[in-house]
């Protein structure tokens, strides 16, 4: 599965599962470069086939609803933009 990764402070393991034209999932990794932090993060839409599968399995995973934006943050899932939860779930 393709994920780009975005350089920072390392606040632990942190993976989004996004979707490129969804706001609230754009808001979630500004806010994540605003607080400088590294995390990788996937835009499932543009996956495809077998790729696209299995970032539905694993996001289905931590979020039986699979709903995006979806925040694993040191194996803390959280789903939806949450800031105050995000802040505290890395630290901030």
């Amino acid at each position: 599965m393709e994920m780009k990764h975005v350089k920072g402070k390392n606040k632990g393991n942190i993976m989004m599962y996004a979707l490129s034209t969804c706001g609230w999932c754009k808001k979630t990794k500004r806010l994540l470069n605003e607080m400088g932090v590294e995390y990788d993060y996937t835009d499932v839409d543009l996956l495809e086939g077998e790729e696209k599968a299995k970032a539905m399995e694993e996001l289905e995973h931590w979020n039986p609803r699979r709903s995006f934006p979806t925040l694993v943050i040191n194996n803390e899932c959280i789903v939806g933009y949450q800031e105050e939860k995000i802040k505290e779930a890395i630290g901030a």
